[in-house]
């Protein structure tokens, strides 16, 4: 007799399927046979076995529900959507938007929604906004808002009990993984400008506020958080609860700078405070050059390069941690080494023709 083929139990519908955080969900959730996997987002994307893609306007709410109209099967929405905007108020609307378009778009048509995943972050803890209590934990107070993540939170909170689904959210550090045109790649900054630094002759020098270079922090890398994500949505346990997730170890700048300088054959030299963006504005014909010169994938300069928020990540002159262990009580006790981690996504970039 043949053996009976895995039948898929669950369908994901991943929103934010493009970005760092989407992409690398859908990498792990298609190592993992019961699963059916739905993405969404702008751009769209390359349909696969047990994969296809959406591309939708999820500000829109009538294009929303005209592109998810169909979707009677999903069983869980992992929701890691973002939209950038100039103030941390007006990320509200839209972010929160977003999130209530997709819920009415799929609650009413499918009966087997079981779980609905939220990415956050530590921007609930006030991360971004300057000193903030470390570690933080999963039950400290709000601050004063407005912000996003509380937001979407809450409307799951008040949706849920009339539901037959639960939510988690999920809080991680910086997310570090191989994603183009995100935003928010810390990995790709550092890739970057360490790559046009040695063009240059330049050694790598650390370009944040002088007391970044030595404050207490952690990251979160984008394949770990991915485990973690679907951890939570299948596991009854970790219904209605947020956590921390990180790779479970601390660094400072000041002992990883020079490591990072070594996988790139560079000297260090002391740190001088640089706006990324301002000084990186003009290296565009630069990059085009390093294009040809070294046979790179022909990404624009805008798809691979984060300088804001390179900027924004290098002028945390105070400790950026949470404590992790709430997770673990739960059953989650995976981690991995931050520097391995950064070593392996650069050598990533390598291999595939991002960086030199």
């Amino acid at each position: 007799m043949k053996p009976e083929q895995s039948v898929p139990q669950y369908t994901a519908l991943v929103i934010g399927a493009a970005g760092v955080i989407g992409r690398n969900l859908i990498d792990h959730l298609m190592t993992l046979p019961e699963w059916d996997i739905i993405g969404v987002s702008r751009r769209g994307g390359k349909d696969a076995s047990g994969l296809r893609y959406i591309s939708a306007d999820l500000l829109n709410e009538a294009d929303t529900q005209a592109k998810l109209s169909d979707l009677t099967t999903v069983t869980h929405i992992f929701y890691a959507a973002y939209q950038d905007r100039p103030t941390w108020a007006e990320l509200v609307e839209p972010n929160l938007a977003m999130l209530v378009h997709v819920v009415n778009a799929i609650e009413p048509i499918a009966p087997n929604l079981q779980h609905i995943s939220l990415m956050q972050g530590y921007k609930v803890y006030g991360a971004h906004l300057g000193p903030f209590k470390t570690p933080a934990r999963e039950t400290d107070a709000y601050h004063m808002p407005p912000e996003f993540n509380v937001d979407q939170q809450r409307f799951l909170e008040e949706r849920q009990p009339a539901s037959n689904w639960t939510w988690s959210a999920l809080r991680p550090s910086v997310v570090c993984g191989f994603a183009l045109g995100n935003p928010m790649n810390l990995a790709m900054v550092i890739g970057m400008y360490a790559s046009i630094s040695k063009e240059l002759g330049l050694p790598l020098r650390f370009p944040g506020k002088p007391g970044a270079y030595h404050s207490l922090l952690e990251m979160t890398d984008a394949s770990l958080l991915a485990r973690a994500t679907v951890w939570a949505a299948t596991s009854p346990r970790c219904a209605n609860q947020a956590f921390n997730i990180t790779n479970g170890d601390l660094f400072r700048w000041n002992e990883l700078w020079p490591k990072i300088a070594d996988f790139f054959e560079l000297e260090t030299a002391p740190p001088l405070t640089l706006s990324l963006a301002t000084v990186m504005a003009d290296k565009e014909v630069l990059w085009n050059s390093m294009i040809e010169k070294y046979g790179l994938m022909n990404n624009s300069y805008e798809s691979v390069s984060s300088w804001a928020f390179g900027d924004f990540v290098f002028s945390w002159d105070y400790d950026f941690f949470a404590d992790g262990s709430k997770a673990r009580r739960f059953g989650f006790h995976e981690f991995i080494d931050t520097e391995t981690m950064f070593m392996d996504i650069f050598t990533n970039l390598r291999e595939r023709k991002i960086i030199p």
